[in-house]
């Protein structure tokens, strides 16, 4: 495999992305790649000894002390940068440069199996093999809150998190607030000074440019408390993979500066809004999308309904993918417009699959998978949700028929025909476990990956979190 590997990277050079960082005039550079869950680990070295031979042997790392990978008794790896990858870092103090690197078993000089990014690099070479299409264009809309602060503990004797907004709704009745507060779900579009993180927001937008991601749009969005969205225009899977690392390291750091906490959980907050990661996708070849029939239900192509027929089928799986967390699944409940039926829709919310209608431009044509958060892990999420819909179009999967009624309001006997999510992390993990031959295809994923990202899943979040008690028993039960 270590053909697709070199295959994968950027056409630019060793030589280029050594003069790049003498021609930013960086002291340090910083190397990152991504642990199995989605989070960047780093760490940094003179820019002098950033040389094109570092590009060959590598640097070493403890591969046990990162979640997901190595045990002790396997522990070195290696880190190799990615040529293509190199930016400046609008945070650091001392002039640094980010390499984002692949890693690489020292013993084979293999490519290690549990790389996400390597894994996104797979899925485009599997697709491009499949003569199906050429490239995948993702577009997520990742949303987050913005908190004043964020409180959280967990001792066997107290637990409990307290979190708090200028904006929230409870403040409305506080000598400190500051006033225009946001109703519950009242929060989508309103100007300053409700919205009071427009200027933060216009500055993750500038942090974001400068760092080569291209944004389209920023608001705020429906909850109190500081929810907002950023929408990064449209790229290569591998490449949105990398954008999307770049931008939670943006906004993480851009509200630090700002004596703010920026937070991706789903649902941070009761009786309001969750922060989904609804995905726009699209499958082009030749520079044509494949995606646009006039005549077809919501001008979907064939294949684009077959896409969408792989996406429903393996959605169970898919989710332990794209909503993660035990807390994916405070979010992904009935209302709040949460994705939970198994269904597609022209323009309705409701569904998992919309195939949004704004623009009636065939180019503009793609599929929007609703039930995603962000705390997915970009590369395995995007991987995962392409190689579903391949197997839809592979095997010409038909979904259910289109529903373009509030799904919310169907009557009983109409809502009990329409199957919906799981209801729980440990549901999707077993659902990956029974249902995972469509990503093993092409070896794009790997039974190793898969057993380890599910093993851990369990164990330290499911298990941790089913036996830990929970605030809310102690009103419910205390006094009985």
């Amino acid at each position: 495999m270590a053909a697709v590997a070199s295959e994968q990277r950027s056409s630019a050079t060793s030589a280029e992305a050594v003069q790049s960082v003498k021609d930013q005039e960086a002291r340090f550079v910083d190397l990152r790649f991504t642990d199995l869950f989605g989070t960047w680990q780093h760490f940094s070295m003179t820019a002098a000894d950033f040389t094109e031979e570092l590009f060959e042997r590598g640097i070493g790392f403890d591969g046990s002390s990162i979640r997901g990978f190595q045990s002790i008794d396997e522990s070195d790896m290696l880190l190799l940068p990615e040529p293509g990858t190199i930016f400046l870092d609008p945070f650091a103090e001392h002039r640094t440069a980010v390499a984002i690197c692949r890693i690489v078993d020292p013993i084979t000089g293999e490519p290690y199996t549990r790389d996400a990014r390597y894994v996104a690099e797979k899925c485009e070479t599997y697709l491009r093999g499949s003569g199906i299409a050429d490239t995948a264009y993702l577009g997520p809309e990742a949303e987050f809150f913005l908190f004043n602060s964020l409180l959280h503990e967990n001792e066997p004797h107290r637990s409990g998190f307290a979190v708090n907004s200028e904006e929230g709704h409870w403040m409305s009745g506080r000598p400190e607030g500051s006033g225009f507060t946001i109703r519950p779900k009242g929060g989508y579009f309103p100007c300053p000074p409700v919205d009071k993180l427009q200027d933060i927001r216009s500055e993750i937008v500038t942090n974001l440019e400068s760092v080569g991601v291209k944004v389209e749009v920023h608001h705020h969005e429906v909850a109190s408390a500081g929810q907002c969205e950023i929408d990064m225009k449209f790229c290569p899977l591998t490449q949105m993979g990398d954008n999307l690392m770049k931008y939670k390291y943006v906004i993480r750091n851009t509200a630090y500066r700002r004596g703010l906490i920026a937070c991706f959980m789903p649902k941070p907050l009761f009786g309001d809004n969750g922060s989904g990661m609804h995905v726009h996708m699209s499958l082009w070849r030749n520079g044509e999308t494949l995606m646009f029939d006039e005549n077809g239900y919501g001008q979907l192509s064939e294949l684009g309904r077959y896409y969408i027929g792989g996406l429903l089928q393996h959605a169970p799986a898919l989710l332990a993918f794209c909503a993660p967390t035990t807390n994916s699944y405070r979010r992904l409940v009935p209302g709040y417009e949460a994705p939970i039926n198994l269904i597609y829709s022209q323009r309705n919310r409701s569904a998992c699959v919309r195939i949004p209608m704004y623009s009636s431009s065939p180019k503009a044509k793609r599929v929007e998978f609703r039930a995603p958060d962000p705390l997915a892990n970009p590369y395995l999420c995007f991987a995962a949700c392409v190689m579903a819909g391949l197997d839809g179009i592979v095997n010409k999967t038909e979904p259910l028929k289109p529903v373009d009624k509030d799904l919310y309001e169907l009557e009983p006997e109409e809502k009990v025909k329409i199957p919906q999510t799981p209801g729980s992390l440990r549901e999707v993990l077993m659902a990956l476990q029974e249902d995972n031959e469509f990503l093993l295809q092409g070896n794009v994923f790997t039974t190793d990956l898969l057993n380890a990202y599910i093993n851990y899943k369990l164990t330290n979040e499911c298990d941790a979190v089913d036996l830990r008690p929970h605030p809310y028993e102690f009103y419910l039960y205390a006094n009985d």
